[in-house]
């Protein structure tokens, strides 16, 4: 058998981490081709030491000549480049068939699209590149017969669950909408007078999910089900009104599917993401994951709730992004992004991150998407915008 090629972007992240851990199962059937990483070098040097990679993706030249001269020393023969252009250039090498596309933010775009571009297996599991790209992005997916795989648990669970000829439209194949699970974060059941008081760690302690912090304050906020909301639209073709939320606090149903007929397809399985790695890295075939069999005697009881809109207003807001098309969505991405680092530096509550978003959205008008500069500008504008009310309101 020959070996698939894989470059993992953003390998050292919790993604990137359980995708190594996946492929080292089946080293017959996988071998590491690149491996990028933006700020945990001793994390990316072991790895390079362990899949010996032929290329490493650092952000900067001293970051690069650091780890060149590391692996050097130790008789490894990776080579190691730099920066954005190295990024988009190991996602779209012509030898390189699998592409696990998670870098977190809209940093990802750029090498997820080139990976796209050069029609790839893309194993998606940077949201935000889709989110806010949407139509650019589906557009370039089918321009160049690019298979899409979903790696978000939820996203994967709905492809598992939807009929084979789905890009035929929902409405044709019987769908009447898609279930998006959530956990609801470590604040379902918070109060607002205790979100006042909620803390960056507090917040990175998610109570099923091991992930990194931003994705970790997403989850908290909601926003990571509201980014994955507008996710489910492009992937599967759906409207807003057809992808609906609910609340399942003990992340074992990942996703359902509502059928015409009165039938609901679910996805279960114990929160461990090397499910839907494993998954999409094989499809349409199966192999082991090393997660363990879900004991459905000792979950006893599954239990589904509503969103509290109150309790979680960046759900709202992504909606409405996702309705109002455009730009709108990359708006409001990149000001949940500067929202999101500034509550982890201390700058700001908890519950400013949707006042800054919800400020951002009505101040910078929507616009008809032209091409990815204009993604990218309106990326910017809403930075700055986000970042302005940070200097102005924050601590």
């Amino acid at each position: 058998m020959t070996r698939q090629q894989i470059t993992v972007l953003g390998a050292t992240g919790s993604i990137g981490v359980s995708t190594l851990d996946v492929v080292s199962r089946h080293s017959e059937r996988y071998q590491v081709f690149a491996l990028t990483g933006y700020s945990r070098m001793s994390v990316l040097a072991a790895q390079c030491r362990q899949h010996r990679p032929r290329y490493a993706v650092v952000a900067d030249e001293v970051q690069a000549d650091v780890l060149q001269a590391e692996l050097a020393a130790e008789g490894l023969a990776t080579e190691v480049l730099f920066g954005e252009a190295a990024l988009a250039q190991v996602a779209a090498d012509v030898e390189v068939d699998v592409v696990m596309a998670a870098i977190v933010g809209a940093a990802g775009l750029r090498p997820t699209l080139a990976a796209v571009e050069a029609g790839k297996r893309v194993l998606l599991a940077n949201k935000e590149a889709l989110v806010m790209s949407g139509a650019l992005f589906m557009r370039a997916v089918q321009d160049s017969g690019a298979q899409l795989l979903p790696i978000d648990s939820e996203h994967n669970a709905i492809f598992q669950c939807m009929p084979s000829h789905f890009a035929d439209g929902l409405s044709q194949t019987g769908v009447r909408r898609i279930l998006l699970t959530a956990s609801g974060g470590p604040f379902r059941n918070f109060t607002h007078e205790q979100l006042l008081q909620v803390t960056p760690a507090q917040a990175c302690a998610h109570p099923n999910w091991s992930m990194g912090q931003k994705i970790s304050v997403d989850s908290a906020s909601m926003m990571n089900k509201g980014l994955e909301l507008i996710e489910a639209c492009w992937l599967f073709d759906a409207r807003p009104e057809q992808v609906e939320v609910v609340v399942h606090p003990q992340s074992v149903v990942h996703s359902l599917v509502d059928y015409v007929d009165g039938s609901v397809l679910a996805q279960l399985g114990n929160p461990d993401m090397r499910t839907p790695i494993a998954h999409a890295l094989a499809w349409p075939e199966r192999i082991d994951s090393g997660v363990s069999a879900l004991d459905l005697l000792l979950t006893a009881r599954l239990d589904f709730q509503a969103p509290d809109p109150e309790r979680f207003p960046c759900l709202r807001l992504a909606r409405e992004a996702a309705e109002a098309g455009g730009t709108s969505c990359a708006l409001l991405n990149a000001a949940n992004e500067v929202a999101v680092q500034a509550f982890l530096a201390g700058r700001v509550g908890f519950v400013d991150i949707p006042v800054i978003i919800e400020n951002t959205l009505n101040r910078l008008p929507s616009e008809s998407v032209r091409d990815l500069e204009h993604i990218l500008q309106a990326d910017q504008s809403a930075r700055e915008h986000a970042s302005t009310w940070v200097e102005a309101n924050g601590k």
